[in-house]
């Protein structure tokens, strides 16, 4: 159905109003039920509990609790991983960042436009009326609510499994002291909130991919390879600061956030950088999807 098509249906339709067509909260419940958000969801959920049950059984990070550090008396996040629930929550975070927590973005962004299509019902919904800025607002807002409801799942479960499983207290530092145990709790929400803003680049792809197919694998696949290209192409140290305008580069910048004296400048370059990416791509889904003969 073409977009011509669909506005002269809107016109003829008695009563009609754009803005109640497809509410969120419908179009919430419907991608609420679906297994896949479910199994997503339960993996999240497990991981926490899964690494406490490897350092149990491996006797705690680096064969004893808390770590003792290399050679050089240097420590990691993971070699203070059961220093405390704060720790261990910090440790999940830095271990899933990289790649884990792409997965779901990629799945909730991809998936939500290529399904429909793959169902043969996008068409009746865009017939019902629902116009095609609305049908994509709905879907995206919904599909990006989830994401930040999954990447704020795994820190959640693992401070809250951290702290019954290590006790409740300041945060130990990589780099030498602590963070007081009250002041912990606003960093790592700070550092799961520029977690979200670098996962934006992902949403951006698989949304723009799963408005140009009609396959779901292809369009989350898809946002997962390129996210992976990003992360190979910034260890290539040959690029020198052409990998400042790679997204993957600033990634972990959320460890400035953990610092003795809270640091800016590397998140703020990390947001800036995400937040353009996203804003072209999510243009580019609207753009095309505007002009898209829609059969299926």
């Amino acid at each position: 159905m073409s977009a011509v098509e669909e506005t002269r249906v809107r016109e003829t339709a008695p009563g009609y109003r754009a803005g109640r067509t497809l509410p969120l909260r419908v179009e919430a419940l419907r991608q609420w039920r679906r297994r896949r958000t479910m199994v997503m969801g339960g993996v999240l959920a497990a991981l926490p509990f899964v690494m406490i049950i490897a350092f149990a059984v491996g006797g705690g990070p680096d064969g004893g609790r808390g770590g003792g550090g290399g050679a050089d008396g240097r420590i990691s996040l993971i070699d203070t991983a059961t220093a405390s629930g704060a720790n261990f929550a910090v440790t999940c975070l830095f271990v899933s960042a990289g790649f884990l927590l792409v997965v779901p973005v990629a799945l909730f962004c991809g998936d939500t436009v290529a399904s429909e299509a793959s169902w043969s019902s996008l068409r009746y919904l865009l017939a019902s009326p629902v116009p095609r800025a609305r049908l994509l607002w709905s879907k995206l807002v919904v599909a990006l609510g989830f994401s930040l409801a999954a990447i704020v799942l795994l820190p959640v479960v693992a401070l809250a499994a951290g702290t019954a499983a290590y006790g409740w207290g300041p945060l130990r530092l990589p780099t030498g002291g602590a963070l007081p145990a009250g002041d912990s709790v606003p960093r790592l929400a700070l550092a799961v909130a520029f977690v979200f803003v670098s996962q934006l680049v992902t949403a951006g792809l698989a949304f723009w991919l799963s408005t140009r197919t009609d396959a779901p694998l292809g369009a989350v696949g898809g946002a997962v390879g390129l996210t992976i290209v990003g992360n190979v192409l910034d260890a290539v140290t040959a690029l020198g600061s052409w990998r400042e305008f790679l997204p993957a580069h600033w990634q972990f910048a959320w460890a400035d956030a953990l610092q003795p004296q809270l640091e800016w400048g590397g998140m703020v370059k990390g947001v800036v950088v995400s937040a353009s990416y996203a804003v072209v791509l999510f243009a580019l889904a609207f753009r095309g999807f505007s002009r898209k003969d829609v059969t299926s």
